[in-house]
């Protein structure tokens, strides 16, 4: 250990000067020839000199190294010999010093002293390397103390004189001498002369000093000096960085070491910025597990990375100035920091989790700062899989709850790129996973981060960026493939030039466009097409593979891959035919690229020619290029030119006194809104157009062509006429060649093909009345406005006849081509139409391989009992085929503001023949509000993301069929849209009450009343349902807790809370929430079904939780839904509501009630405590008296929702260590037991299999529930509350045992779905006995513990005994004095207990 420690002082002596180390080598090579060189130094005959001498070292003159004989332990031996033989002694040490102090007076000698001596021995062996005269001196402990005074008084001198011409820094190999001595005399003397020496000494002496410390000094002065240095710090921050290295280095006992911490941490603000990792790391190393959380917290809200970032001026100055070598950045301490946090939370798992819990318990959007995510991707970076977890954990909750946002992430990513270019991979891991969750606030935050990336790093994140999106766009699953190319066509937009680097990586796509739907395809075609074709910036090398995949579709005979490449070409189109430089108004295409253009279209049009659904889809496909995009206007023309004359040639024909020809029916105009005679003007050539599809297949002109043809010439009309659409407004009120509708009444009579005939013209003529709505309803003039009301109730009309009569079964059943021809060329859906249109007519059920992508047929507000009755309805709703009507556009939702009228006034009205205030009427009311609804459920509600199984090829999603259009709108447009319409829905809102309202009080609150409209109050029904769902689905966007969307939800609000309250000075988010919910409250009066009052209840919650004191309006809520529960709820024919969609509806509302009550244990005693024993009293179909909605056909509904509630209440009981807390918990649980008594006994009366089924698998969970977190309250609760203990456990007892005689009665039965839960069952009740077994032996009472064979029996309590000698199947229980079976009167008493 000695020979370590002075090898470790010679080191530390070499480091400091190279020039006499290789002096030292020198003389030790060249042998005699030094010698020769140097003379002895003779000139000293003092005691000093002649003891020197004679100890063995020999001093010489000049800067030549002094010489030693002996080995320096002999030296010091003999040299402490002659000093006490010396009669002088102890004088004789001061004459020592005195020669000393003589001898070093000269520089030159003074640093040979200083140096290393030189070996020398007699016998020419060369020993180890020796130190220098003074350090052996200083090894002498009677001279030690002496020595160390003189150096002191020696420094002074050359404190100010630097390093020498050698490099020798004299006061620096002063210090050196000092450190590592085998023992020191006087250590606290010693350390009071260096921290003397520190106070005066300059800036670079007292570093070395300091540094120097834990060498120096003996472990008992380190308290001592660290207090000391601590003081010294908060005087002094220049010497920062050598006190933390001293403080790191020394002994401290915690208390001490918490106390320099805190200093050090209240100096953080101060510090300079390249010191702070010094800092940082002396903080996360001096940690112990018992303060890590408090001191990370502390540590990471004064560690503020933002003020270590320059502004980009000065950050570019600084760049410029570091590339010519002559300073650093900040960033390189930012790193330094960050290196320091990494290598803490690699090895102290205690403190990584001390991170994640700080971060976590940040609870505010502006508490978080750039530290918190660049922690969280060093801890997602480390190898540790609880640090990645819980990384990827705390940034989803955070990122979901809104706390950190995306500016937050701009911040780090603008501040600190080059930091976090190290962390690339987690980020990219990072953002991965964000943008698989179903959650849209984290998808839209992988995809800033990923966006983020592609802009802040270099060219290989970059490429890494852009193959991960890839990844995702071909990964099948629909949300993760749209987000991620919405993603890759913002980086297109951003960055064209670097995209374009990496556009072989997106071509790849190309070969996995199977699993894509028509929109993504459009996106990736827009996308790659915006690449190949940019003006600036082209990927030319991807347009010759683009042009080869779109010919090679197109040319496909199936229709799928044609689809394919009519999408391709039409974006193509939109990339090359875009205005040069962006000038609209440019027309200056160069002829070349016009020509290509032309041609490309040219081709479309000849390869979609064979097939009528191809031509469709290519109509639509232009038309909604010219909607979206701007086209040169040598393009433009090109498209429209031909429009106008091809649609009046192919579906246009001038109405005369009769028509010509051989039709299935009688042919006739109808639906004629102009005033002039039907004999005259123009008319819809649609029925002949149909019958010549029919009988030659591949007409040059179908029907199916239509509706899309139309809206291709109404989209280039309001181009070229910037809106003005008076050269085609004859189209809106012309007639159609059709039959008269009395043959509908005929239908019976009709052969199939007749039949199916008239199913396909209704079809055509809907989808046509349609369109025409959507291409007029903007129109301002009231004429127009009366004629789009007009086609909305022949709508409605056609479709109640295809709804009523059998022609959809009929249609859909048959794989002709009539039937398919019948559905709508809906934009994307075309391959759906095609593929039913090959289907062989031997296959009568062959839709269903499509209807399979199509929505169920929903239960809508259509679906009511009381129509079923009066009229018969297919086997096939119209509901299953709606998607393939054409698509409504939201511009539609205008003609709402129309306002509603009721029939009666509607009809007084009429009589008055004012025809031209014809007024929206409920039947429209409804099927806009319906369309509406689906719409915003589509786009606002999130549907989970389903990852497709593998080697599963994923069909096209079937939610998006029908929303073509509406795809192409964000989630932020349509809520802004639908704000704006608020006002007129609150106006259809409150017309609907004031109806239901003024019929209650005509009838005296009777509803079904004699003499009651029941198609209206069906409709006005339907229109108030839909109404409330419309404004749930609003409220409940999850954009809305976005910051960047709180003024948009003020203005929502505002628009509900003004309906009560006139509007005066700006409201807070909370009064607007108080006043909206006091304004839907007030139509809790009228709701005139129970999915209305569900409905009702529903948009309350989802209003009040759109504020921060959600519990302000539990109360409210409970009441609201318990009033509901305790109504009874009729239909108009007298009936009780019932079915399986009233129990569901009945279900959800007393989750409601239960999970909003303040007491939810209370609340299920007084059901089950007085409702269900009315109800046993009462007569068969009778209900309870108290709760009106409980009958025996909703038991199963109420006994699963009280078995459920029971059991999450349990599971919620806080623990508590205070005693007062233990008794209220054990209160509680005490009332839970008896409710679950009172429930599990109830089998008893109610025995059915559902009923049994909901109690094994609620019972279990409660049992086990009890276990974890009764039966401890237990152990600690006996003494104090022996018998509310001993009565809750004989309770509980009676539980068990009928659930015992329930396993036993699953077994007779031997039913699959009962017998399922009895295993896991009956080990939780041997758990329960061996546990209270455990409870009494840690109470010292085991003596009342008993076991017995407990029988197998029924529900009725009759022995099993076919398993009574089976001991295997015999269950154990606590024994006590329990009371035989109960018989069903017993089982009323218990519950009246």
């Amino acid at each position: 250990m000695m020979r370590k420690k002075r090898r470790s002082s010679v080191d530390i002596s070499k480091d400091a000067m190279p020039t006499e180390m290789s002096m030292s080598k020198k003389s030790r090579t060249t042998g005699r020839q030094a010698k020769a060189v140097a003379k002895e130094d003779t000139s000293n005959d003092s005691v000093f000199g002649q003891f020197i001498r004679q100890s063995g070292v020999i001093l010489k003159q000049g800067s030549t190294a002094n010489e030693i004989a002996v080995d320096q332990v002999v030296f010091q031996k003999r040299l402490q010999q002659q000093l006490k033989k010396s009669p002088r002694y102890p004088g004789v040490l001061q004459e020592f010093i005195t020669g000393l102090e003589s001898h070093i007076e000269d520089p030159e000698r003074f640093r040979n002293c200083l140096l290393p001596c030189v070996p020398c021995l007699a016998d020419g062996d060369s020993s180890s390397f020796q130190e220098s005269l003074l350090r052996m001196l200083l090894g002498i402990e009677m001279l030690q103390t002496l020595v160390i005074n003189t150096l002191f008084e020696k420094l002074p001198e050359f404190m100010f004189d630097g390093a020498g011409e050698d490099g020798l820094n004299i006061p620096h190999v002063i210090v050196n001498q000092l450190k590592w001595l085998d023992r020191v005399k006087d250590s606290k003397e010693l350390a009071g002369k260096l921290m003397q020496l520190v106070s005066v000494a300059p800036v670079e002496i007292q570093r070395d000093i300091i540094t120097s410390l834990p060498e120096i000094l003996e472990d008992s002065q380190h308290s001592d000096i660290a207090r000391e240095l601590n003081v010294l710090l908060q005087e002094n921050t220049q010497l920062t960085v050598p006190i933390l290295d001293a403080l790191s280095s020394l002994n401290l006992s915690s208390t001490l070491l918490t106390e320099v911490r805190a200093s050090v941490m209240a100096t953080l603000s101060a510090v300079q910025l390249e010191d702070l990792p010094v800092v940082v790391k002396f903080i996360l190393h001096s940690i112990s597990s018992s303060d890590a959380l408090e001191v990370v917290c502390e540590l990471r809200g004064k560690l503020e990375l933002e003020l270590c970032v320059l502004p980009p001026v000065l950050q570019a100055s600084q760049s410029r100035v570091k590339n010519k070598g002559l300073t650093g950045s900040s960033q390189d301490s930012v790193a330094l920091v960050l290196d320091s946090i990494k290598s803490a939370v690699r090895f102290q798992k205690t403190i990584s989790e001390a991170w994640l819990k700080a971060i976590e318990n940040a609870d505010a959007a502006e508490g978080h700062k750039a530290v918190d995510l660049l922690v969280l991707f060093i801890l997602h970076s480390t190898n540790a899989n609880h640090s990645r977890r819980g990384a990827e954990k705390v940034l989803k909750v955070k990122v979901r709850a809104g706390q950190i946002q995306e500016a937050l992430l701009q911040r780090t990513f603008r501040g600190h790129s080059q930091v976090m270019r190290g962390y690339f991979p987690s980020i990219l891991a990072l953002a991965q996973t964000l943008l698989r969750c179903p959650d849209p606030c984290m998808v839209a935050f992988g995809g800033h981060m990923y966006r983020h990336s592609f802009t802040a790093f270099d060219s290989y994140c970059q490429q890494e960026v852009v193959g991960s999106l890839v990844t995702h766009v071909c990964s099948g699953v629909g949300g993760e493939v749209d987000v991620a190319l919405e993603l890759l066509c913002g980086l297109v937009t951003e960055k064209p030039a670097e995209m374009a680097l990496y556009a072989v990586f997106v071509k790849g796509v190309l070969d996995y466009m199977d699993n894509l739907t028509p929109q993504q395809i459009r996106r990736l075609f827009h996308l790659l097409s915006s690449m190949a074709f940019r003006q600036h910036h082209p990927a030319s090398h991807i347009q010759d593979d683009m042009h080869i995949v779109i010919r090679k579709q197109l040319s496909s005979t199936v229709l799928k891959y044609k689809r394919i490449g009519i999408i391709g070409a039409v974006r193509v189109v939109g990339s090359m035919g875009a205005p040069v430089g962006g000038d609209p108004q440019g027309g200056n295409l160069p002829k070349e690229t016009y020509r290509q253009v032309t041609a490309l279209l040219e081709l479309v049009r000849s390869c979609s020619d064979s097939s009528s659904e191809a031509a469709a889809l290519y109509y639509d496909e232009l038309s909604n290029l010219v909607l979206t995009c701007t086209l040169d206007p040598l393009v433009q023309a090109w498209i429209g030119k031909s429009v106008l004359e091809d649609f009046q040639e192919d579906f246009v024909v001038d109405v005369g006194p009769e028509i010509t020809g051989s039709f299935p029916f009688p042919v006739c105009a109808m639906y004629n809104l102009d005033e002039e005679d039907s004999q005259v003007g123009i008319a819809i050539n649609l029925l002949p157009l149909l019958s010549d599809d029919l009988e030659h297949k591949g007409a040059r002109v179908s029907p199916l062509c239509l509706a899309p043809f139309f809206r291709l010439l109404r989209l280039c009309e309001v181009q070229q006429r910037h809106g003005d659409l008076e050269e085609i407004d004859a189209l809106l009120g012309c007639p159609l060649i059709l039959t008269d509708m009395d043959v509908v009444n005929k239908s019976e009579s009709l052969s199939r093909p007749e039949r199916e005939f008239l199913c396909g013209l209704l079809f055509y003529t809907i989808n046509w009345f349609r369109e025409v709505v959507n291409a007029f309803c903007g129109q301002k003039d009231p004429e127009m406005k009366m004629k789009v009301v007009t086609r909305l109730q022949n709508i409605t009309y056609l479709q109640s006849i295809l709804d009523c009569h059998c022609f959809v079964s009929l249609a859909f059943e048959n794989g002709t081509a009539l039937s398919t021809s019948t559905v709508a060329p809906k934009k994307g859906k075309k391959e759906s139409a095609g593929k039913k249109k090959k289907t062989p007519p031997k296959n009568s059920s062959a839709d269903s391989s499509q209807l399979e992508e199509l929505p169920e047929a929903e239960d809508t507000q259509q679906d009511h009992p009381e129509k079923d009755k009066e009229t018969s309805k297919p086997a096939v709703s119209l509901v299953s085929y709606r998607p393939f009507f054409r698509e409504l556009d939201m511009e539609v939702l205008g003609v709402l503001q129309c306002g509603l009228l009721s029939r009666s006034v509607l009809d007084s009205e009429l009589h008055s023949k004012v025809r031209e205030e014809v007024q929206l009427g409920p039947a429209e009311l409804v099927f806009l509000l319906e369309d509406m609804w689906r719409k915003l459920e589509f786009k606002l509600t999130v549907s989970p993301a389903k990852r497709a199984p593998f080697l599963k090829v994923k069909r096209a999603d079937a939610r998006s069929v029908g929303f073509s259009h509406l795809q192409q709108t964000s989630p932020v447009d349509l809520a802004s849209r639908c704000v704006l319409l608020l006002p007129t829905l609150c106006t259809h809102l409150e017309n609907c009450h004031n109806h239901f309202q003024t019929l209650l009080s005509e009838n005296q609150g009777v509803v079904d009343a004699p003499g009651l409209d029941v198609k209206e109050h069906q409709l006005l029904s339907s229109a108030y349902q839909l109404l409330l769902q419309v404004l749930h689905t609003i409220f409940s966007w999850s954009g809305f807790s976005q910051p960047e969307h709180r003024g948009l939800l003020k203005k929502a609000l505002g628009v509900l809370a003004g309906r009560l309250k006139e509007e005066g000075a700006e409201l807070t988010l909370e009064q607007l929430i108080r006043h909206s919910f006091e304004y839907l409250l007030n139509f809790r009066s009228t709701v005139p079904s129970l999915g209305i009052a569900l409905g009702l209840s529903q948009l309350l919650i989802t209003v009040a939780g759109r504020g921060g004191h959600h519990a302000t309006y539990r109360e409210q809520t409970a009441t609201l839904a318990r009033a509901f529960l305790c109504q009874e709820w009729v239909t108009t024919s007298g009936d009780r509501e019932k079915g399986p969609k009233h129990n569901e509806t009945l279900q959800t509302l007393l989750s409601i009630y239960l999970e909003h009550t303040d007491d939810v244990l209370k609340a299920v005693e007084e059901i089950a405590g007085e409702g269900i024993p009315e109800l046993l009293n009462a007569a068969k179909d009778a209900s309870s008296r108290t709760w009106p909605t409980l009958n025996r056909l909703t038991f199963l509904v109420f006994y699963k929702g009280m078995m459920g509630e029971l059991e999450k209440a349990v599971r919620k009981i806080p623990p508590g260590e205070q005693v007062e807390v233990k008794s209220e918990k054990l209160l509680t649980w005490n009332m839970a037991v008896r409710d679950f008594h009172i429930l599990v006994n109830l089998v008893k009366v109610f025995d059915n299999r559902s009923v049994l089924n909901v109690c094994l698998k609620y019972g279990r969970l409660f049992l086990e529930s009890f276990l974890k977190l009764g039966m401890p309250l237990l152990d600690f609760s006996f003494k104090k509350h022996k018998e509310d203990v001993q009565s809750l456990l004989k309770t509980f007892q009676l539980s068990t045992r009928q659930l015992h005689h329930l396993c036993g009665h699953s077994k007779i039965r031997q039913d699959t779905t009962l017998t399922n839960h009895v295993p896991a069952l009956k080990k939780s009740l041997e758990q329960f006995v061996y546990r209270v077994k455990a409870m009494l032996t840690l109470n010292h009472c085991q003596e009342a513990f008993w076991l017995g064979n407990l029988k197998n029996r029924d529900l009725k309590g009759q022995e099993i005994l076919s398993q009574q000698s089976q001991g295997s199947d015999d269950e154990e229980e606590e024994g006590s004095l329990m009371p035989d079976e109960h018989s069903e009167d017993e089982v009323l008493a218990i519950i009246n207990f």
